[in-house]
């Protein structure tokens, strides 16, 4: 398509950008509708709008994302169909592990990109990447936190992981680099980041010769507005135990970590090359709560690998009970190609797997019950997400918005006038009651 084309076709469009799975994909949608932005669009992000250019960012993760990701695909493709869209373009993940496939099954797309083409999709839009832009996003969270993805790719080869054959390995972004972020979302609003990466825990290896996380962190607080900094998605091979004198210690440091075990089980841990046996999990999990007090930990768990006997269960089940996890997530194992695990039998019948991992969190819904118990009475420092009819909803530093718990407090004219009440400011609630997965409470202070 030559120059004068592309330009008749794209130039004051408008473009929703659709996406799907995790929190890394949303920053690299944030980070592609800012350069869109620039070259003119009119931008949107997860709309039903019918807009002239539909680009869908997909996950291929496992079976349940991957069939979202088609289906979304096939719903605009129908519409492109039908007249009601101009163009149709398709990125992420699933273009990166089946682009041939989809070509062949979805011609209406107009184009299929992997997880790296980004400046490609952009040229095809007429709508050159800006290097000067290249720490700004379009921020599509709520405007007081956002996602700091700070690594992309995995050196770890877990047999049931595709995402190495997808991102390819780790690569960090630098020191410098991730703090220009942070000062743009800082002067954007954002007072809570949220660091993410396939594995946090290797950050700087490639560029700096060793693992450099602590220093990154504190290098992070130092940004002015940031007030509340989250770690997601530690590896435990190999963690590296300084970033817990940081968590400990930092006072912009949330004391949460996301560090997923998987298992308990030494010949399913070893089957799926996790490097770290049960008893070195148990001791990880007992330093880190030695280290640091009052820390919540937040695990998920896959239930149903192949080969996992009745026994193997109900190890991790006694492990859950024991180790009494602050946040828990299961998931079901799913048969990944390209993976080390697929070319073993996939044999866990799945009714069976759903009854493994509804044991697990009906268990994990009494230990979480227990424990909002305990806040009976404390005051807590929380984060206020938004409004929801006769209340406002927050969050305290012990909980990742949408997959943990929240502090529900009551709207009432005498709390709304004294402490002007608004998304994005941190308040002081005292616990009043509690459930499974909320904490109930009535502003003390404004911070």
């Amino acid at each position: 398509m030559n120059h004068n084309l592309k330009t008749k076709l794209f130039n004051h469009k408008s473009v929703n950008v659709i996406t799907l799975g995790c929190s890394k994909n949303l920053v690299d949608s944030e980070f592609m509708l800012r350069q869109l932005k620039a070259a003119g669009f009119e931008i949107h992000h997860d709309t039903n709008i019918e807009s002239d250019v539909i680009i869908i960012n997909t996950c291929g993760f496992i079976n349940d994302a991957k069939e979202e990701s088609v289906n979304t695909i096939l719903h605009w493709s129908q519409l492109k169909k039908e007249g009601k869209i101009e163009k149709l373009f398709v990125m992420g993940c699933l273009s990166e592990r089946y682009k041939e496939e989809l070509q062949k099954e979805i011609p209406e797309a107009d184009g299929f990109y992997g997880v790296n083409d980004l400046n490609e999709l952009l040229q095809t839009m007429n709508a050159p990447f800006r290097q000067e832009l290249i720490s700004e996003r379009i921020i599509t969270t709520p405007p007081h936190y956002a996602y700091l993805k700070i690594s992309e790719g995995c050196d770890h080869q877990c047999a049931f992981c595709a995402i190495p054959a997808i991102r390819g390995k780790n690569i960090s972004k630098s020191i410098e680099a991730l703090v220009n972020e942070a000062e743009f979302l800082a002067k954007s609003g954002v007072k809570e980041i949220m660091l993410i990466a396939q594995d946090l825990t290797w950050y700087g290896v490639d560029i700096y010769g060793k693992k450099q996380l602590a220093e990154l962190i504190n290098k992070l607080s130092e940004v002015d507005g940031i007030e509340w900094i989250r770690l997601h998605y530690a590896y435990p091979l190999g963690f590296p135990y300084d970033i817990l004198d940081v968590i400990r210690d930092n006072q912009k440091v949330c004391k949460y970590i996301d560090i997923p075990l998987q298992h308990i089980n030494n010949r399913l841990l070893t089957s799926m090359k996790r490097g770290l046996g049960g008893d070195g999990t148990r001791k990880l999990v007992e330093d880190i709560r030695k280290k640091v007090p009052g820390i919540a930990i937040r695990t998920s768990l896959i239930v149903g690998y192949p080969g996992e006997t009745a026994e193997e269960f109900n190890e991790l089940y006694d492990f859950v009970k024991e180790a009494r996890f602050e946040r828990l997530g299961v998931f079901t194992y799913s048969h990944e190609e390209k993976t080390p695990a697929y070319q073993l039998s996939d044999d866990i019948r799945p009714a069976v797997k759903a009854r493994r991992a509804e044991k697990i969190m009906t268990l994990q819904q009494n230990i979480s019950e227990d424990r909002n118990y305990q806040f009976h009475g404390s005051i807590l420092k929380v984060i206020i997400d938004r409004q929801d009819e006769d209340k406002w909803i927050g969050r305290t530093e012990f909980d990742s918005p949408e997959v943990d718990n929240e502090v529900l407090i009551s709207i009432n004219s005498e709390s709304n006038d004294t402490f002007n009440l608004e998304p994005g400011i941190f308040v002081n609630v005292k616990i009043t009651g509690s459930d499974m997965y909320d904490l109930y409470g009535e502003v003390v202070e404004r911070l």
